[in-house]
């Protein structure tokens, strides 16, 4: 057998270069820069979906309570200014306390304290304890501050990715919510 190794050993497994390793890291990188976004968009639509399913079983089990105990509000306008008409806040603990019915059965079981973003949920109503007139839950969205600037809000949907926006329940309907979701 010849040898043409000139005498010295050569090793049959050999490392990687520097530009297969580059090529690797920028693939890397590309497929990095599109999921990412991505991804952080798909944890803020959850958060957003949970926010408004807690909603809307927290409303559905508060009108319920309404309807039964007291009378239901009427509904109907073009906008709703909620910090003026909604004058008494009420905490999830009291709200709790309140949706149980005389036999002690609750209309809901949990009341939430946190939206999807861990910012707390904003309980309101007007009237009194006893004949309230106007019942609400309103979410701050991502950021976690009132808004819209103008206020009151209009009643409609907003753009889905918008995540800032308020999210208001009011009297069994959703004043303010995504675009496409299903609030009926």
């Amino acid at each position: 057998m010849i040898n043409l190794s000139n005498g010295r050993n050569r090793k049959t497994g050999r490392g990687f270069t520097l530009i297969e390793i580059l090529i690797v890291v920028a693939i890397i990188g590309v497929i990095t820069t599109i999921l990412i976004p991505n991804l952080i968009d798909a944890v803020h639509k959850a958060k957003q979906r949970r926010t408004l399913m807690d909603m809307r079983s927290l409303g559905t089990g508060w009108f319920s309570w309404l309807t039964d105990e007291m009378s239901a509000a009427a509904a109907g306008s073009t906008s709703f200014d909620f910090n003026t008409k909604m004058d008494t806040p009420l905490s999830a603990e009291e709200l709790l306390a309140i949706l149980f019915d005389k036999d002690g059965v609750p209309y809901v079981s949990i009341v939430p304290s946190k939206d999807g973003w861990g910012h707390d949920f904003d309980y309101r109503w007007a009237g009194d304890l006893l004949q309230p007139e106007i019942i609400g839950i309103r979410s701050f969205g991502r950021d976690g501050i009132e808004g819209p600037a103008t206020n009151p809000y209009p009643y409609g949907p907003f753009s889905v990715t918008d995540y800032d926006q308020d999210i208001v329940w009011v009297d069994g309907v959703f004043v303010r919510f995504p675009q496409g979701a299903m609030v009926r």
